[in-house]
């Protein structure tokens, strides 16, 4: 792969101009897998991770093969790009702005968090392109202002967070009303059995690139294992944050419920600290991400999904509070830190009944990891306070993340779910 180029890849001359404008110089290793299966026509199944550079992998073949196009009526795009929150529908379209601009089309972020007045206008002029969320894009084609029938490039972005945030049922709605006839790309960084059974239904003969977390490296990173007893955890966690070292540290649970908890009691131990995660509003998120990345809070507490979308340098400690249930989700987490050629510490709390999650990391790692007694460090520090009211209780160990069981959950519109989208 060392030798391939964009321009070996079949890139036309207007996207190489754009791409060096861009200062886009040498493919990484899922644009060089993906684009050329997607220009020869055959759909794809990615498994990559955030940071990869999947977004101009679908993004250049799609612009490419529909270059030149006009919107045939209006709010009727060619190409439809569907993403979990409005975070990563900008992020997309501005990829696209990159990229683009010599191919003669045009495109609209359809998402909540703003008025839909601007977007049924942009609709209404015509626009080949659209990136959206599930949620406005069901409300938009509800009140006739787009509609999927001419849709000949299909992208489903981060497919296992659309699970994890609800949005399973929105997507197959959409998916149903595209035309049989179609291009369709699904990508996702881990493939949960219900991720892999969208995938079968909405997929035909797909290439399947799977660049697994496995081929991460993480030789940078200074992991380690710490036995400790479920109730000494909070304790360990603390003493570990008493670590001047530990300048900006990224804690991961396995649930949103257990993220607050967590959040609320480093923030009673005087650190400052947020909870970032799906059941979080919009602006929550944003606010969260934004004083974490300026150092004005030092933790940010978050569940495996949500912390998709953070990219913040100079990360130095990534603390496992719970071990994941899915071995891959380990090395998304560690990966958070060790960026950009520095260094980064991962310490993991293993309770004595996830040693089953343990070994499943260890055997995805192909090496064992280094364990030590944390216990110990519990010594002398505060027991929690008991609660007035009990706490509430969090999701059944051992389920998939994406099973709430009726929780409350946000789309990229500002919308709740309780089970189903709200009207």
């Amino acid at each position: 792969m060392t030798d391939q180029t964009f321009a070996s890849l079949g890139v036309s001359e207007t996207l190489l101009r754009a791409l060096s404008a861009a200062r886009f110089e040498t493919p990484t290793p899922i644009q060089a897998k993906a684009v050329p299966v997607v220009l020869s026509g055959r759909d794809v199944l990615g498994i990559a991770q955030t940071g990869s550079g999947k977004t101009a992998a679908f993004a250049l073949p799609m612009l490419q093969r529909l270059a030149g196009l006009r919107a045939q009526r209006p709010g009727a795009p060619a190409g439809l790009i569907l993403a979990p929150t409005r975070e990563l529908a900008i992020q997309i379209a501005e990829t696209f702005s990159r990229l683009g601009g010599g191919t003669g089309l045009r495109h609209c972020v359809i998402c909540g968090g703003v008025s839909e007045n601007r977007q049924i206008e942009q609709l209404r002029r015509g626009v080949e392109i659209v990136v959206a969320t599930p949620g406005r894009l069901i409300d938009l084609a509800r009140q006739n202002h787009v509609r999927f029938d001419h849709v000949q490039v299909f992208v489903l972005d981060e497919a296992d967070r659309m699970l994890d945030m609800g949005f399973i049922r929105d997507v197959r709605r959409i998916v149903a009303a595209l035309p049989a006839q179609r291009l369709s790309l699904l990508f996702s960084a881990t493939m949960p059995a219900e991720v892999a059974q969208l995938a079968a239904g909405l997929l035909r003969e797909p290439v399947r690139i799977d660049l697994a977390p496995a081929n991460v490296t993480v030789d940078r990173i200074d992991q380690r294992i710490l036995m400790v007893d479920a109730s000494r955890k909070r304790a360990v966690l603390l003493r570990l944050l008493e670590d001047p070292a530990c300048a900006r540290v990224l804690v991961f649970t396995r649930t949103k419920h257990g993220a607050n908890r967590v959040a609320r009691q480093i923030e009673e131990h005087g650190i400052p600290t947020a909870a970032f995660h799906g059941n979080k509003s919009q602006n929550a998120r944003q606010a969260a991400l934004g004083a974490f990345a300026q150092g004005r809070i030092r933790v940010l507490v978050a569940t495996d999904i949500a912390a998709r979308g953070i990219d913040v340098p100079n990360i130095s400690h990534v603390i496992n509070f719970d071990l994941p249930v899915e071995a891959e989700s380990y090395v998304h987490r560690i990966g958070r830190t060790a960026r950009a050629s520095a260094d980064g510490s991962a310490v993991s709390l293993c309770a004595p009944d996830e040693r089953g999650e343990l070994r499943a990391i260890e055997r995805l790692l192909k090496r064992a990891l280094p364990i030590e007694d944390g216990n110990h460090l519990a010594a002398g520090m505060p027991e929690p306070a008991r609660p007035a009211h009990p706490a509430p209780r969090d999701e059944h160990r051992g389920r998939h993340p994406g099973h709430r069981g009726g929780g409350d959950r946000r789309d990229g519109r500002g919308g709740r779910h309780n089970g189903r989208r709200a009207a």
